[in-house]
């Protein structure tokens, strides 16, 4: 009994720090009076939190001499602000083509960004090599160490658990296992939060993208491979083993059959129809001694072409299905469509919403994504800021003013 009664403070103390940082993070100044609403807590305890986060450079504290026209006259409200500059933190996806990286502060603003490409990765340790690259390139361009960085958080095509462990049972996740996130922190000393790519775009679009008011959601990554990020109620949903929201089942789905996203279908399909003399499709023109990628398909079917304008058809059909999946097994509010194929699915959107409704009498609303390629290092990066709000305290930091 002694035992948990003297747990219980510094516990409590963790928890109540979270809450304000969290507040104050999204937050422009407050004064004392207004993070005990936002937050619950008494005055005393807001007051004594506050002492403690400025002592260690999370918070500043303003002038209280600058109270608003009619304020009565008295003592002063203590005035609060969020140190968006006591840290770092970085957005990394590890994507099958390339890598994209984000250095955002604590308010989750971008200060720098780059990708780069695997194509010439033959090995985990190269494709190890080229992430640092571009970490240590996002870090050179914004001045910043390795010690003003508090945390990173990855995501990679592959389940990951609630502990940050990555399904290796199957041989096509025990790809993924690379040792990337253990190779990082030991060559920069801070933490490396491993998460499944589909959830992470979920967290970013729940923050900034197309859902921010939305909590009962479904992000579907489907570019290359159809993969999907689920939230029910504010929560992500991982499953026993971070398996939620895998689409392998999809091979069992009539008119589906296997998990080949928009692009990749829209490519084969392409290459298919030019391969035979007897179509004849502007795509092979458009192609020349090229081969045909998803981005000709779209151009062709935009100018009129019919054979594309029929590829792009079947697509919309077969993605409707795969909607329509998911909303009957999550009843989501909203599915939103996200990767390299946002932007050109947007032409797809009539079809698939004219579809989906006679596959299910509950379809969710459907939206593609604004964030386009940063989807999943945007939702990284705020899956590194949770951390950094929850561990708060036991963050040392080592800003520069």
């Amino acid at each position: 009994m002694a035992t948990t009664a003297a747990a219980t403070p510094p516990l409590l103390r963790r928890v109540n720090a979270g809450k304000l940082l969290g507040v104050l993070s999204t937050a422009g100044v407050m004064t004392g009076t207004g993070l005990i609403e936002a937050t619950g807590l008494t005055r005393a305890t807001v007051h004594a939190v506050c002492n403690d986060l400025i002592a260690m450079g999370w918070v500043v504290e303003l002038d209280p001499g600058h109270d608003a026209p009619g304020t009565p006259v008295g003592r002063p409200s203590r005035r609060f602000e969020f140190n968006s500059q006591a840290g770092y933190v970085l957005g990394i996806d590890v994507g099958a083509a390339k890598t994209t990286v984000l250095l955002s502060d604590l308010r989750g603003e971008t200060v720098a960004k780059t990708g780069r490409s695997f194509q010439a990765v033959k090995t985990p340790a190269e494709q190890t090599q080229v992430v640092n690259e571009a970490v240590l390139e996002v870090l050179s361009e914004a001045q910043v160490t390795d010690a003003e960085v508090l945390a990173a958080g990855v995501g990679v095509a592959a389940p990951v658990d609630r502990e940050g462990n990555i399904l290796s049972d199957d041989e096509f996740w025990r790809r993924f296992d690379a040792g990337l996130t253990t190779r990082l922190s030991e060559l920069h000393g801070w933490p490396v939060l491993l998460e499944n790519d589909a959830n992470l775009a979920a967290l970013g679009e729940h923050w900034r993208g197309e859902a921010r008011d939305v909590d009962d959601l479904v992000v579907l990554l489907a570019g290359e491979r159809f993969g999907s990020g689920l939230m029910d109620s504010g929560r992500l949903l991982h499953g026993s083993r971070g398996g939620a929201g895998e689409m392998v089942y999809l091979k069992l789905v009539e008119g589906v059959g296997d998990t080949a996203g928009i692009a990749r279908t829209a490519r084969e399909q392409g290459a298919k129809a030019i391969a035979d003399p007897a179509v004849k499709t502007s795509l092979r023109k458009l192609a020349g001694d090229g081969a045909v990628t998803a981005e000709l398909v779209f151009a062709a079917a935009a100018d009129g072409d019919k054979v594309a304008v029929g590829i792009l058809q079947q697509i919309a059909g077969r993605t409707a299905r795969v909607l329509a999946t998911l909303g009957i097994l999550f009843n989501p509010e909203l599915v939103v469509i996200g990767g390299a194929v946002a932007t050109a699915a947007k032409a797809l959107l009539p079809e698939i919403e004219k579809q989906l409704a006679t596959f299910t009498t509950t379809p969710p609303r459907v939206a593609v994504s604004s964030l386009g390629d940063t989807i999943v290092s945007v939702g990284a990066v705020r899956h590194a800021l949770n951390y950094v709000e929850q561990h708060a305290l036991d963050l040392q930091l080592n800003c520069r003013g």
